[in-house]
């Protein structure tokens, strides 16, 4: 059931972001690439990120499939290799947020973590963001190169959507774990065993720190967007910066070493941008386990 879930969220994703704004950009003389998503067509809303974004979520929607192709009581093989990457970060996410919480949230930490992964590692496949054409103005002179594909998490538009999706899915769930008047008092009412005057004076100060809470949370779509945006697209620039030092057929020399590194960035990535979300949510649903026993 977890597989079918992440396969469906997956999809919903990539629905989301055919709706992101593409904005259109030129890259610089040496192949740089560009700060915006472009488009591939100028009738079509279609961009390069967007169809790396679609390319990823059809990867895990293939793997989903072929982990349930043939269930067995006793995992062996792909559904094996499958149940123990789903129940690694299923545990992960338990032990940090409980097993109730998880229990109604995997399906979305799952396929953000997931997707996040996969896309991040499509990135650095040789061509992706090299691969392309050279575009001309009216008069026939140079006006860029558009690459014919772009990271999916290297456009703005795929990790806010991301981000904000969970943030409204944040709001719906702080809400129905603590009700409307329970998530007020979470972020106003004063914590500790106040009495009397020390009440009247505790109160004022945490109305104060209740409205820093509402900014904090209001920023953090924002800074989760532009937190895996900068990683993701500072990597590909520092590659590819790399690999116009030097003559062409030897362009992969200088940049091997921060090759690799990118494999474990693309994995820190996931997995900070999934804790991240998850602590958010442990704080604001955080009334203690025992009350679901």
């Amino acid at each position: 059931m977890r597989f079918v879930s992440i396969s469906f969220f997956l999809w919903l994703f990539g629905l989301v972001t055919a709706f992101a704004a593409p904005a259109a950009g030129h890259a610089a003389e040496h192949h740089a690439l560009p700060l915006n998503a472009q488009p591939l067509h100028s009738f079509l809303p279609v961009t390069n990120s967007m169809i790396m974004v679609w390319i990823a979520v059809g990867l895990i929607v293939l793997f989903c499939r072929a982990a349930t192709r043939e269930m067995a009581l006793v995992p062996t093989g792909f559904q094996n290799f499958s149940e123990w990457a789903i129940e690694s970060l299923y545990d992960f996410l338990e032990n940090l947020m409980g097993p109730h919480l998880t229990g109604r949230t995997f399906w979305f930490f799952g396929s953000v973590f997931f997707f996040i992964l996969v896309s991040n590692y499509l990135g650095l496949i040789p061509g992706v963001g090299t691969v392309g054409w050279h575009l001309k103005d009216t008069e026939g002179h140079a006006a860029g190169f558009l690459p014919i594909l772009r990271g999916g998490n290297a456009d703005i538009n795929m990790t806010a959507a991301m981000s904000f999706t969970f943030a409204i899915l944040w709001f719906y769930w702080a809400i129905t774990e603590n009700g409307i008047k329970g998530l007020a008092a979470h972020i106003f009412a004063p914590k500790g065993n106040f009495k009397g005057i020390m009440l009247v004076m505790m109160v004022p100060i945490f109305l104060f720190v209740g409205v820093l809470e509402i900014i904090s949370i209001a920023i953090r779509p924002v800074a989760l967007s532009f937190r895996l945006f900068g990683n993701i697209y500072g990597g590909e620039q520092t590659l590819e910066k790399l690999m116009d030092l030097v003559p062409k057929w030897l362009a992969f020399l200088p940049a091997l070493p921060f090759y690799f590194m990118e494999l474990l960035v693309g994995f820190v990535q996931a997995l900070v941008f999934t804790l991240l979300c998850a602590i958010f949510l442990k704080l604001i649903c955080d009334h203690g386990e025992e009350a679901h026993h």
